[in-house]
């Protein structure tokens, strides 16, 4: 059986959407997956940004990840479950994105300017995910898990604002002198 999105696997496995704690949970297996693509595309992110502060960015927010994860890992114990191996396609297609965006040549504020970009992407999609999970745990009367979800919403929120920094900092400037 090869992993699909949680959507492909309550359609086509007969996983039936009878309950919020049922959705929460494979909410929570998309976004453990999303996180650990994610893991391992911010070093190649890194390495191709040109900027000082864009590759601190992209590198603090790498240990931030790591963190969240451990997090999910820690939501899943507090429901009794176990991370599934499915893989979120959302996040696969966004992290291919960025990696076109990586093998491009040209200026590379340019270049920083389109990192940023997919990178803000990413970060949107954090942002609707967990604040979904968070929402949904708060119906289920999950205050804990409601409060931990809550903690990675807020650093999702603060990377994107970080990005924006970064962007408006220098980087958009120079790439619209380039």
């Amino acid at each position: 059986m090869s992993a699909t999105s949680w959507f492909s696997q309550m359609v086509g496995m007969g996983l039936k959407l009878d309950n919020l704690k049922t959705l929460l949970v494979h909410q929570l297996q998309d976004l453990y997956s999303a996180e650990q693509q994610l893991i391992d595309a911010l070093p190649k992110m890194e390495d191709a940004a040109n900027d000082p502060d864009l590759k601190m960015a992209f590198r603090d927010h790498l240990e931030e990840t790591r963190h969240q994860k451990v997090r999910l890992e820690k939501a899943f114990r507090m429901l009794g479950e176990e991370p599934g191996s499915e893989t979120c396609d959302a996040m696969k297609g966004l992290i291919s994105e960025g990696n076109e965006i990586i093998s491009l040549e040209g200026d590379a504020d340019v270049k920083d300017a389109a990192l940023i970009a997919a990178a803000q992407r990413v970060e949107h999609y954090e942002i609707a995910g967990y604040g979904c999970v968070r929402t949904f745990a708060r119906r289920l009367q999950l205050e804990d898990l409601a409060t931990l979800l809550q903690v990675t919403l807020d650093e999702e929120a603060n990377a994107d604002k970080t990005l924006t920094a970064v962007a408006e900092a220098s980087i958009n400037r120079s790439a619209a002198h380039a």
